[in-house]
């Protein structure tokens, strides 16, 4: 990927729906439960912030209920260093934003989640909405199949910003991210199907490449096909093994189809795992910053692991990490360098 583009004002921008996260205490059910804590999160802005907490400018397109909660996911937003310039305010009698409750869960309990997302303002962006100056502001442009299961509305306009993205010269950048309770497999195929053209980086999990696209053979078969098929040059698949609710081991493989080359390192081990909501975004947020800083698909693949290690020990959906603590622990993962507890 070349990190010498013409300078634009964003890095990155993403388009998708920002959600009220309401989580019930440690270990306490939703049906018996009194209290939740909120916060803000979502596919897209997961992405986004973790990029901008390690250095790179990035800005999300979305729409929120111009009321006080759509100030709380305002200011939310700019706490995490992320541009809400983007942001598109709905000030009709219907405004609403997206719910989703959460509980977490305890071996042999697994966690939950509930949504309450119908409806919801981003239902009902359009692209008259969107500034046409937006479409040559950003190297990149990333969305997900969440974003185009949410509605046909949703669907036109991601849909049309990836064209005009790629034809203003932004790479795409895709992650499938199927959710079954969203859309079922054959429409997400068909849909997927339509857009993959425009893709430059895929982010498909082999479970989806085997059971929505029917593709077969070794993960590396299936991710070259991709490639083949359509003229992606980066795809990127993870690989997580949940011992229990609370203990992770994650990895992941990209593959680069100039180099015709698969990145791989050893995983990482027994994560403690606090909550592993947003751990899959943070993935990519690390894919990206690797790419887009440094046009290394090693570098990616370090920041992406790592990034979603560190994010499953965090609490919320959003990422808390900036570029220091990634060195640091990809340094400890290598071995590479003095492992001090003095250095803490």
């Amino acid at each position: 990927m070349d990190t010498n583009q013409t300078a634009k004002d964003f890095d990155i921008l993403a388009l998708g729906e920002i959600l009220l996260r309401l989580s019930s205490p440690l270990n306490e059910r939703i049906v018996r439960g009194n209290t939740f804590e909120k916060c803000a999160g979502g596919a897209e802005l997961n992405v986004v912030s973790g990029i901008s907490l390690m250095g790179l400018r990035s800005g999300i397109i979305s729409k929120v209920p111009k009321s006080d909660i759509g100030t709380y996911i305002k200011n939310h937003i700019r706490f995490l260093g992320v541009s809400d310039d983007c942001l598109v305010y709905d000030d009709s009698k219907d405004a609403r934003l997206g719910i989703y409750f959460f509980e977490n869960g305890a071996y042999p309990r697994k966690s939950s989640v509930t949504y309450d997302r119908r409806h919801s303002s981003i239902n009902t962006i359009s692209l008259d909405e969107i500034p046409e100056s937006t479409f040559s502001s950003a190297r990149l442009f990333h969305t997900s199949g969440i974003t185009l299961a949410l509605s046909p509305q949703c669907r036109e306009v991601a849909t049309e910003c990836i064209r005009r993205f790629k034809a203003a010269g932004a790479q795409i950048s895709f992650d499938v991210n199927f959710r079954a309770n969203l859309w079922d497999e054959a429409t997400a195929k068909a849909c997927i199907e339509q857009i993959l053209p425009y893709v430059d980086i895929l982010f498909v999990s082999e479970e989806t490449s085997r059971r929505t696209f029917g593709k077969s053979g070794s993960l590396a078969d299936m991710m070259k096909s991709y490639t083949k098929d359509y003229a992606i040059t980066i795809v990127a698949s993870t690989d997580r093994k949940v011992i229990t609710p609370k203990q992770h081991t994650f990895g992941s493989t990209i593959y680069n189809a100039k180099e015709d080359r698969f990145y791989q390192e050893a995983p990482y081990e027994h994560i403690d795992v606090v909550d592993r909501i947003g751990s899959g975004d943070a993935y990519v947020s690390g894919v990206l910053y690797g790419l887009l800083a440094y046009g290394d698909c090693q570098k990616a693949l370090e920041y992406g692991n790592a990034a979603s290690a560190i994010k499953n020990t965090i609490p919320g959906d959003l990422p808390c990490t900036d570029l220091a603590e990634l060195n640091r622990i990809i340094a400890a993962h290598k071995n590479i360098g003095e492992q001090s507890e003095m250095n803490r």
